[in-house]
């Protein structure tokens, strides 16, 4: 990361950059020393001061602080495009002729299988349609006896052919003094939060409790992956939607349905929005809140010796190769109770949304956890 930031800083402090040295008035080059031509910046104000009087270093340092929660410190780098020693080259190369062939071989083939049960399941049912889309979080009966337990299954299987052999997880429980805890209340939580790593967050939670999730609509559409997303229940979403409802309408439906009907899936949210290196939290939206609906937070760890399976700054195809090739992978989850929020929560899901957060920061292992200070749009 901090090479590839280098290449963005200029001998003079600023980012190289041609929009940055504008031509005014479509003239010829000018030398740039007699007047600060940066936007938003007076030239002798106190911002343009400190921003000249800031050396490559520190700005260097500013870049990494704000882009920390993408950055990649595994063995192979930023992008996954780092300098490997020889070492991990013959590792890579065992493993390319042995564990990847067994791998995909093994992963596509429990693919396959399951979107022929999925498929066979939803013979013959009418799928719930709705604002053009179609899923079938209302299945029941047999049909979704098998759907979610062979789901389960083989996604927990899937995971152990990705070198996840072992899942270490731990349920903490808050105090009796603690005013969110509510031992009377036996009801099942409809919402689970969670911090977002990577694509295999999805199959671990499907193999534990097989939620619906959040999807694009083009996931609806895949081969095979598509008529399984739909067995989900997923709710697929679309930015130039003209939905009346909006994506946080849909969600609070589904939501309190799941309350109203206990045959519904949950739902499984991931607040952050986005996939970091799994070290910081970012701030959660408000979408999983708006129901007012109590929900179980979930945290997710993936301890790494030489690839983290975090999904980052780099590529998919890239990452799925090096997932495979790694012959063992770790994961910790640790499971808090469920959150019930108090009224002032109920009537401001942002400040909801923040107190989860703040717990779900406070409980993780000290020194392997921190708040984000810095916020990315």
């Amino acid at each position: 990361m901090s090479s590839e930031l280098k290449d963005l800083v200029g001998s003079n402090g600023s980012l190289d950059s041609q929009e940055e040295s504008p031509h005014v008035g479509g003239g010829g080059g000018s030398s740039g020393k007699a007047k600060d031509e940066r936007p938003l910046l007076k030239p002798g104000s106190a911002a343009s001061e400190a921003a000249n009087a800031a050396t490559p270093s520190e700005r260097l340092e500013e870049l990494e602080k704000k882009y920390a929660p993408y950055v990649r410190k595994d063995a192979y780098g930023t992008m996954g495009r780092g300098e490997l020693p020889p070492a991990e080259w013959v590792l890579l190369g065992i493993a390319l002729v042995t564990l990847v062939p067994i791998r995909l071989v093994v992963g596509i083939f429990l693919v396959v299988l399951y979107y022929l049960i999925c498929r066979l399941c939803t013979l013959f049912y009418a799928p719930n349609r709705e604002d053009g889309k179609e899923d079938y979080a209302h299945m029941v009966g047999w049909r979704r006896v098998v759907v979610v337990r062979t789901g389960r299954f083989l996604s927990r299987i899937m995971l152990f052919v990705l070198g996840f052999y072992w899942i270490r997880e731990s349920h903490r429980s808050f105090s009796f003094e603690d005013e969110h805890e509510q031992p009377d209340e036996s009801e099942r939580p409809e919402v689970i939060v969670s911090n977002h790593i990577s694509y295999v967050d999805i199959l671990y939670q499907m193999s534990s409790c097989f939620p619906s999730f959040v999807a694009k609509r083009s996931v609806a559409r895949l081969p095979l992956i598509g008529i399984i997303s739909k067995c989900l229940g997923c709710v697929y979403v679309q930015r130039e939607s003209k939905s009346s409802k909006g994506v946080s309408g849909i969600l609070t439906e589904r939501i309190k349905e799941a309350h109203q009907n206990k045959l519904y899936p949950m739902m499984m949210l991931f607040p952050e929005g986005t996939t970091t290196n799994g070290n910081y939290l970012l701030p959660f939206k408000t979408g999983a809140f708006l129901a007012k609906a109590p929900v179980l937070p979930v945290i997710l760890k993936y301890p790494y010796n030489r690839f983290s399976p975090a999904w980052d700054t780099i590529s998919g195809v890239r990452h799925v190769f090096l997932l495979l090739c790694q012959f063992v992978n770790h994961l910790e989850v640790i499971h808090l109770p469920v959150y019930y929020p108090s009224e002032q929560e109920m009537e401001d899901p942002k400040l909801y949304a923040n107190n989860v957060r703040k717990l779900m920061a406070t409980e993780f292992p000290a020194g392997q956890f921190n708040t984000l200070r810095y916020w990315v749009s």
